[in-house]
């Protein structure tokens, strides 16, 4: 398991919430990372994280194991707030609405359509923002993402720093459309098997080597960063892809 670390600087940054480190886990998929997922917590006690994005399929709809899943949150409620979004295999269990109501219990900040706008002692703001998977909805993929991330941010003003969670990343140009100034994405688990020189081999959504499926990118003033996730779906074996924790630090600069 690696722990991969990123900055990202921006003067829409508040500079009284700056440094402000992110870890993000996506894609568990039900797995078990030691007693009582001991690897995972560990780690991330360590990096004494600001808030925790877990950017969907905290479970496996072909091995659906909420409890199993749900001791990593309570493990790791306390270490810092906890902001949630759906995957593709949470709205696959039909069990979404459970899942939901078991992560707010314990604390969770679920944003569905929705964004918490943070505001510092200095007046200044920092939004997080969360969007459903498209799975869950009637309409086409990128009607169902461009709706919603309007929905998530209609109240945000334009000149706060934005984040979004957003399990999918291959709707990048969405994102940057719509002024996201930082997406957080999974889903991709890194392309499964990576080869060295070129990159991931497959992704769902994205096909044969998929243009999306570790690390940050960028167009023009917006960035999106992709984890490789920490478990596996329908393929069990990764190649030259280990599973990951990603860490984010926002820093403020000014021009």
């Amino acid at each position: 398991m690696k722990t991969t670390w990123y900055e990202v600087i921006s003067e829409k940054i508040p500079e009284s919430v700056a440094p402000f480190r992110i870890v993000q886990l996506s894609d568990v998929h039900d797995s078990m990372f030691g007693e009582n997922h001991e690897q995972v917590v560990r780690k991330v006690k360590m990096i004494t994280p600001h808030a925790i994005f877990i950017t969907g399929d905290l479970i496996d709809s072909n091995r659906y194991n909420l409890e199993q899943s749900l001791q990593l949150i309570r493990a790791l409620q306390y270490v810092a707030p906890l902001y949630y979004v759906t995957g593709n295999h949470e709205i696959a269990t039909n069990d979404t609405d459970h899942i939901k109501e078991e992560l707010q219990l314990l604390g969770v900040h679920v944003l569905s359509n929705e964004a918490m706008v943070i505001n510092t002692l200095e007046n200044e703001l920092i939004a997080i923002g969360g969007i459903e998977d498209p799975l869950s909805s009637v309409l086409e993929e990128k009607d169902a993402i461009q709706l919603a991330i309007q929905e998530a941010f209609r109240h945000v003003p334009d000149t706060t720093f934005k984040m979004l969670l957003s399990h999918r990343p291959e709707h990048f140009d969405l994102y940057a459309e719509n002024h996201v100034d930082l997406t957080f994405s999974g889903h991709a688990h890194g392309g499964q098997f990576r080869i060295p020189g070129i990159g991931g081999l497959i992704a769902p959504g994205q096909g044969w080597f998929p243009k999306f499926t570790s690390g940050i990118y960028e167009r023009n003033d917006h960035q999106m960063v992709v984890s490789r996730g920490l478990g596996n779906s329908i393929i069990p074996i990764r190649l030259f892809n280990q599973p990951e924790i990603v860490v984010v630090t926002l820093f403020h600069t000014k021009n």
